[in-house]
């Protein structure tokens, strides 16, 4: 069974770790319970941070004078500097992060569906934006996953931001003792990752590791955390990861039948064509690679991109995602 480091992930407190909301109630998430065991989780409430106190005078995003201001409406306060101070500061004394777990509609967290007001008028914008807090993480850390937990009730998309946040844990643990043999290894490690999701970028690392002495310069190992972040910035196109497929297939081709060829051939092209999860296909490669001891399709972190405890069929059919 593979061995996963700890990510570590700021999450909205109110997703269901405290009573934080404007009524003082919590907001359960069964993601985040199914998260706990494996992840460091850094809990954050900016309105809490704030001094506003559960339960509060809800707080909403008004467009004022052409700008976007944070006003607690029935006291008239505008909390629109405290907020942006609030975010600075908190953000600027983080340890390393790997990921940000916000709660969805929040005037503070939502990371798009946040409701703008006009000051002169009761109901919303048509268009919503993020909010406050949740600007300011996408703007401090644009290359780090960001979802709310209502976009992670689409298992594409979960299982998009697992893969994401356990390979950067792994990238920061890879990078700690400074050494070109550990950054190798986690490089072998992502190679069939990085040829789904970006082959220049694959190369382009590969190249910059070969240059490498064998004590990495601080330049180096920001150069390959920049570029390997970048790269699993979207998801890859599914032609992509059916070409992984299929150079996996490769590997242990002369050991199957021509029958168990074809049928796996069909499988990749069902996931091509949306009838199936990506999870089936690769099942059957790791069925294959356990059977026949193939060594590196076993280290292949593409085979297994999180702790399988974390893989859910529960699935809302919304959004779109590469999985």
């Amino acid at each position: 069974m593979a061995e996963f480091p700890r990510p570590r992930v700021v999450v909205s407190s109110c997703l269901g770790l405290d009573a934080c909301r404007f009524d003082a109630s919590s907001a359960s998430s069964r993601f985040v319970e199914r998260l706990q065991p494996h992840v460091d989780l850094v809990p954050v409430c900016p309105e809490l941070s704030l001094g506003l106190g559960a339960p509060r005078p809800p707080v909403r995003l008004v467009q004022l004078d052409g700008q976007t201001r944070l006003l607690q409406p029935t006291t008239g306060r505008d909390l629109t500097d405290a907020m942006r101070d609030f975010a600075r500061s908190f953000l600027e004394s983080l340890p390393p992060v790997d990921g940000f777990l916000l709660k969805s509609r929040s005037p503070s967290c939502g990371l798009r569906d946040a409701r703008l007001y006009r000051a002169d008028h009761p109901s919303p914008l048509p268009q919503p934006r993020p909010g406050m807090f949740a600007e300011a993480v996408r703007a401090r850390f644009p290359d780090l996953p960001a979802e709310d937990e209502a976009r992670l009730t689409n298992r594409s998309i979960r299982e998009h931001f697992l893969a994401a946040v356990f390979a950067f844990a792994d990238l920061r643990h890879a990078l700690e003792d400074g050494s070109r043999a550990g950054l190798a290894a986690f490089h072998a490690r992502y190679k069939l990752v990085l040829l789904a999701y970006d082959e220049q970028r694959l190369r382009a690392l590969g190249r910059l590791l070969g240059d490498a002495p064998r004590r990495l310069p601080q330049a180096v190992r920001e150069a390959y955390a920049t570029d390997f972040r970048a790269a699993l910035r979207r998801p890859p196109r599914r032609g992509a990861v059916v070409n992984v497929l299929l150079h996996s297939l490769g590997h242990l081709s002369h050991r199957l039948t021509e029958e168990e060829r074809s049928y796996f051939l069909q499988l990749a092209e069902a996931y091509r064509a949306r009838r199936l999860p990506l999870g089936v296909p690769v099942a059957v490669l790791r069925v294959w690679a356990l059977r026949f001891s193939v060594s590196y399709l076993l280290g292949q972190r593409f085979l297994m991109p999180f702790p399988e405890s974390l893989v859910c069929l529960e699935d809302s059919g919304r959004g779109e995602g590469w999985i």
